[in-house]
């Protein structure tokens, strides 16, 4: 062996290290160095050996020049780990700025997680990850290191209402879809059970029939009815078919994920529709009314429903009777139900028709009380003559019904309102609502029918109207209305007149318009038609020899009434026939003085009528704010 005080270091130094070697030795070594190495590619998952450990990284040979170096923290899940176990990395960087391979085990995971999550897309193969959160619509599934979103409606089947049930728990799942540019996965647990309900679906679809009793589990419910999961088949039981009684809403008396026994009704096996009832495995109500409850008997219950045209009475639950709105008033004219009674009210009721085959029944409230008509007071109490005061129910062409109590009801025809106008229709005279006093005209029991009237309550004005209102006198009267027949007036003390068209003539030549106040002469009065006849135009023309006939034979006939009676002349002698012109003269001006004796007489008792028929309204006025 060679003295190492005999080696020649100048020619070595000189020589360079490895400058010893030819040309072709040092290719040989470089080729044999070359052989000793792997070729890596940046962004490549590949397997490295665990060749060291310190507290902050895990240093790997992959084969590589230089050794690479990953954080210990990337190895959390491998507590085991030691020198000589194999690894899968990710190699980021061959050589960073200080010449260190760098590499990643997370970065390895991922790229080897979506290559398994494609790969189960492509082949429909089943992955297993942990639920780790919950979120928004559903929950977040990690598959080997990728976040998934799990929609809650492809968790189960059923429907979820607590989703945080599933976290921290392992799931299997498919992949349904995967959206690159974004790196979004969507999974699903559901398809997994629906495929495991298929042939159980089958086989209770094959044996279901009509009849069959099942157990389910109630996983939805509606205002409609709740479904039933009979295990893997789904069917509705509508709110009819949950109980005999009458409820709002199922929730009133069943739950979610509740068990019950339900009784198939009827399904439709091409559309897979199943109907279910669960009141059809219990006896019906109407089985055990008891035997007491018949026409003529009283019962006694609750309020359910009010519709327009009545209620309806449960007296048990699924036993059910109908008042119809007639039968809740001895009144004539409907009204609203619910101006008698409220849903929910407990109330009394007689049985008035029943039929316990189509299990129907009526029921009547107004049976409780006494008809009006049948009362023994009703003759006298309403007898031809008697004044009552009743309210206006109803308006007609023809008239006005009033009832005087409840259940008594009479017309008062469009005639029998007022003695001085012309009414067409009640409504001018008085609206529904209205107190108004009444007499009776007429009377029927049997019938139930009463003929009233209103302007019988004065005396007739028209036997006064004849002194007043005699054939030549003058009166101030207002044009209402004009048409081509002629004029309506308005006279005093509410009456009303008619004029021609050649009465409505002027004295200037024009014509009397609508609205005008002018003096008017009577040109004919008749008290049986209640007519009265005026026209301005006699006002200031002559009168004319047939004016001057009726004026002289008016009142030949009948004196007018309340007028004084002049004693019955003598019958004359043959002496006296022969008249001289100063007596015809003093007889003109004692007629003449004795109707206006007659007129003055008139207008008082008119002026009187009218004041006590005012202080009468006033008074009615204030019984009805009173009574309101």
């Amino acid at each position: 062996m060679a003295n190492v005080q005999d080696f020649d270091w100048d020619k070595f130094e000189s020589q360079g290290f490895g400058g010893g070697y030819s040309a072709a030795e040092r290719a040989e070594m470089e080729q044999m160095y070359a052989n000793t190495l792997n070729t890596v590619q940046e962004e490549e998952v590949i397997k490295g050996t665990v060749v060291g450990i310190t507290d902050r990284d895990v240093i790997l040979n992959i084969g590589f020049k230089s050794d690479g170096l990953v954080p210990i923290s990337e190895f959390r899940d491998m507590p085991e780990l030691k020198i000589g176990d194999e690894v899968e990395v990710f190699i980021e960087d061959q050589e960073d700025p200080n010449g260190q391979l760098i590499l990643s085990r997370k970065k390895a995971k991922i790229v080897k997680a979506w290559e398994l999550i494609y790969g189960a897309l492509e082949n429909d193969t089943v992955l297993e990850g942990i639920v780790k959160r919950r979120t928004k619509g559903g929950l977040i599934v990690d598959l080997y290191g990728v976040e998934a979103f799990l929609p809650g409606s492809q968790i189960d089947v059923k429907p979820i209402r607590d989703f945080d049930i599933y976290v921290g728990k392992k799931m299997e799942v498919k992949v349904v879809k995967i959206n690159a540019a974004f790196d979004n996965v969507v999974v699903s647990h559901k398809v997994l059970i629906e495929k495991d309900l298929e042939q159980q679906r089958a086989a209770i679809l094959n044996n279901l029939e009509k009849g069959q009793v099942l157990e389910g589990v109630i996983k939805n419910m509606t205002n409609f009815g709740v479904f039933i999961d009979l295990g893997g088949v789904d069917g509705l039981l509508h709110i009819t078919d949950i109980s005999w009684g009458r409820i709002n809403h199922p929730q009133e008396v069943l739950e979610l994920d509740q068990k019950v026994n339900v009784v198939v009704l009827d399904f439709d096996d091409d559309k897979k529709r199943i109907s279910l009832g669960m009141k059809q495995l219990t006896a019906h109500p109407w089985d055990a009314l008891p035997a007491e409850v018949e026409v003529g008997s009283r019962v006694r219950g609750k309020i359910v429903n009010v519709a327009d045209y009545g209620a309806f009475l449960e007296l048990m639950p699924g036993v059910e009777g109908l008042i119809h709105v007639s039968e809740m008033s001895w009144s004539q004219h409907l009204r609203n139900p619910q101006d008698f009674i409220k849903q929910g009210d407990e109330i009394e009721a007689v049985v008035l028709t029943m039929d316990r085959n189509e299990r129907k029944m009526s029921l009547g409230i107004k049976q409780l009380t006494e008809d009006p008509w049948t009362k023994e007071d009703v003759l006298t109490k309403y007898a031809v003559g008697t004044t009552h005061t009743g309210v206006v129910r109803n308006l007609t062409n023809f008239g006005l019904f009033i009832e005087l109590e409840e259940g008594v009801d009479g017309l008062v025809h469009v005639s029998d309102l007022s003695w001085t106008k012309k009414i067409k229709h009640p409504s001018e005279f008085v609206k529904v609502g209205d107190r108004l006093d009444v007499v009776v005209l007429e009377l029927d029991a049997a019938a139930r029918r009463l003929a009233l009237g209103h302007k019988q309550l004065e005396e007739n004005p028209w036997d006064t109207f004849a002194t007043v209102f005699t054939v030549g006198s003058v009166h101030k009267a207002t044009v209402l209305e004009k048409s081509d027949r002629g004029a309506t007036l308005e006279l005093p003390y509410g009456i009303e007149g008619f004029a021609f068209p050649k009465g409505l003539a002027k004295e200037d030549g024009t014509t009397v318009e609508a609205g005008e106040q002018l003096d008017f002469k009577v040109t004919e009065f008749s008290k049986d038609d209640r007519k009265i006849i005026l026209s301005h135009a006699a006002v200031y023309s002559a009168p004319t020899a047939e004016d001057n006939k009726r004026a002289k034979f008016v009142k030949k006939d009948a004196p007018a009434a309340g007028a004084p009676k002049a004693a019955a002349p003598a019958a004359p002698k043959k002496e006296e026939v022969r008249s001289t012109l100063g007596d015809l003269d003093a007889l003109s001006a004692l007629k003449d003085q004795m109707m206006e004796s007659e007129k003055e007489a008139g207008e008082r008792k008119l002026a009187a009528a009218a004041k006590a028929r005012a202080e009468r309204n006033a008074d009615a006025s204030d019984n009805a704010e009173s009574a309101e």
